[in-house]
């Protein structure tokens, strides 16, 4: 250990046993073995889940400029209700979900506009909808020019 520098989790002193911290780390490794998985885990394809990992890890390092507006507002519960970035859900990667109001947000970037695109759209929606989701989408369009309007239709549903 450098000169000067304090342990990262240093024990108490003077109690017998294990220490604050390492009580903590084994009552929390103890209880994580026992908790049920969450409901993101369960909206995985386990099959598909690795992949689409990489795709969503890539996806949040080019965000959109679109992307990056909208989150600055649906970030840190601002809006009241938790929301997560390029989430995924079976097969797809909903840019934005509200798992608790079951609620997902997509930005169409102009590609979106191709009848192919428009077809795998429709699909994915309906795919998602059959899970109990609602799917809302704004175009780049809306969220760059007229924020506080989408801002607004998104708490108008939550």
């Amino acid at each position: 250990m450098k000169k000067g520098k304090a342990p990262l989790n240093p024990p108490e002193r003077g109690k017998k046993g294990k220490g604050k911290n390492e009580r903590r780390s084994s009552e929390s490794s103890s209880m994580k073995e026992e908790k049920p998985k969450g409901l993101q885990t369960q909206l995985a394809d386990p099959i598909s889940y690795g992949l689409l990992k990489q795709y969503v890890k890539e996806n949040r390092r080019k965000e959109t400029q679109a992307e990056s507006i909208l989150w600055k507002y649906l970030r840190m519960d601002q809006l009241g209700v938790h929301f997560r970035r390029q989430h995924i859900i079976g097969n797809y990667i909903a840019d934005f979900a509200c798992l608790a109001k079951r609620l997902i947000i997509e930005i169409d970037g102009g590609y979106h506009q191709l009848p192919t695109q428009q077809v795998s759209d429709a699909e994915r929606t309906e795919w998602l909808e059959d899970q109990g989701f609602k799917v809302i989408r704004f175009t780049n369009e809306e969220i760059l020019f007229d924020t506080d309007n989408t801002i607004k239709k998104i708490q108008e549903y939550i």
